[in-house]
């Protein structure tokens, strides 16, 4: 059998002091919390690649804004998502990914680009019409809308 980590406290982490060199302590299930000599305190996941079988860390936050309960159901949502054969780092950069392009690409940000390059090819008094329609007409429904 294979030896079990000991639980950390949130009392034991409270208590722990920065050394001049970082240390990791663990907390099973591949947990981590990585103590810097600068004092903060950041959750790390360790997991192997379900594919290239790389041991790999993916960074949960840190200490105080992620509890130890917090950061134990991370690590229990990213070893689903291992098991199920899917890498927690490609999927939470494309999560990421996702919701740029949502709050990136909507109506208002593609109008606001294209009258920036159409007012230098009409006159000035032609683009503050267009854009004074826009106000008027589109964005009162559609301002957020992805495109």
């Amino acid at each position: 059998m294979c030896a079990r980590a000991t639980r950390l406290s949130d009392k034991e982490i409270k208590s722990i002091k920065p050394d001049d060199k970082d240390k990791v302590l663990s907390d099973g299930d591949g947990l981590q919390l990585r103590v810097r000599c600068n004092g903060s305190k950041l959750w790390n996941f360790n997991y192997r690649h379900p594919t290239t079988k790389a041991r790999i860390n993916i960074g949960l936050g840190t200490y105080p804004e992620i509890s130890l309960a917090q950061a134990r159901q991370l690590t229990l949502e990213n070893r689903a998502l291992v098991a199920q054969g899917i890498d927690p780092k490609e999927h939470r950069s494309q999560k990421r990914l996702e919701e740029q392009s949502i709050t990136e690409h909507t109506l208002f940000n593609v109008a606001s680009q294209w009258i920036e390059t159409k007012k230098h090819s009409v006159t000035a008094d032609y683009a503050t019409d267009i854009w004074r329609s826009f106000e008027r007409h589109v964005f009162p429904k559609l301002k957020d809308m992805p495109i």
